[in-house]
């Protein structure tokens, strides 16, 4: 019996031992865990390369209205399309093709979209769009290549980096859309940046 005794007491012991190396593994597994979530979103942020630049003024075929999704921005260009195609518009060099987001946070239905593509010459107003010249603006920017399921990535990032820089926003954010569905029908080839105007503080 006393040796039966003595090994249930040394299995229980290790019972013990076994039960606390445990623990502390979950634990140690969990930091790491932490510590992989943490280099992932960075690396989600520090993947994209914000810089500071400054946009001239820039003479832009516009069209703005009150649109039901953000899904439906090319509605917006298709009619900036359709109502100048016969003008002939001579694209601005560089020319952007932009849209510009003018509601202060996202919003799920009645988005307010401008889109506008950069030209030369002038021309007259047709129904819906509008020849203007935009002002000078500085903005945070940082370019993807992918498809848009990347922009909110991109866009934290720009975000974070006017926090972390004494950067504030300075009016509405818009994207440059240098290789869009216009020119390309992989995704994996569009090439967007994301403007955020910015002053410092």
């Amino acid at each position: 019996y006393e040796d039966k005794a003595i090994l249930e007491h040394y299995l229980r012991l290790k019972q013990a031992e076994l039960q606390e190396l445990s623990e502390q593994t979950v634990y140690r597994l969990r930091l790491l865990d932490t510590a992989l979530e943490r280099l992932r979103k960075d690396d989600e942020t520090m993947k994209y390369d914000v810089t500071l630049k400054t946009f001239p003024e820039r003479y832009a075929a516009t069209v703005r209205t009150i649109i039901p999704t953000y899904e439906q921005e090319g509605v917006l260009w298709n009619t900036l399309m359709s109502e100048t195609a016969h003008m002939n518009l001579i694209p601005d060099d560089p020319c952007y093709c932009c849209a510009v987001f003018h509601d202060k946070e996202f919003k799920e239905s009645d988005a307010d979209v401008e889109v506008y593509k950069t030209v030369k010459g002038q021309y007259p107003d047709t129904e819906h769009v509008i020849f203007r010249t935009l002002p000078e603006v500085t903005v945070a920017s940082a370019t993807c290549q992918g498809s848009y399921e990347h922009l909110s990535e991109l866009y934290a990032a720009v975000a974070q980096w006017i926090v972390d820089n004494g950067y504030e926003f300075d009016g509405p954010m818009f994207n440059i859309y240098h290789i869009s569905p216009y020119e390309s029908d992989d995704p994996n080839e569009f090439v967007t940046e994301a403007c955020y105007p910015v002053r410092k503080k």
